[in-house]
């Protein structure tokens, strides 16, 4: 019963905040839906990438570009 209270409360806040900030508030929540759905997917798990070119800064960037060229 408490929910829907506070839904009730949140609906009423919302109510009292200008057309401005109302369409501030739809486009992050949307953001934060959308986020939370790519999550749930398990898209962008940015620990896999984690280190995956650490060893490119050590080369010299021309000799890195050559040898990129050279295996083409």
């Amino acid at each position: 019963m408490t929910a829907i209270l506070d839904k009730e409360k949140i609906l009423e806040d919302i109510e009292k905040l200008s057309l401005e900030e109302q369409l501030e508030l739809i486009e992050r929540l949307l953001r934060h839906i959308r986020v939370k759905k790519l999550i749930n997917k398990g898209c962008y798990n940015w620990n896999t990438l984690y280190g995956l070119g650490k060893n490119l800064w050590e080369e010299d960037a021309q000799e890195y570009i050559n040898r990129v060229r050279e295996d083409r």
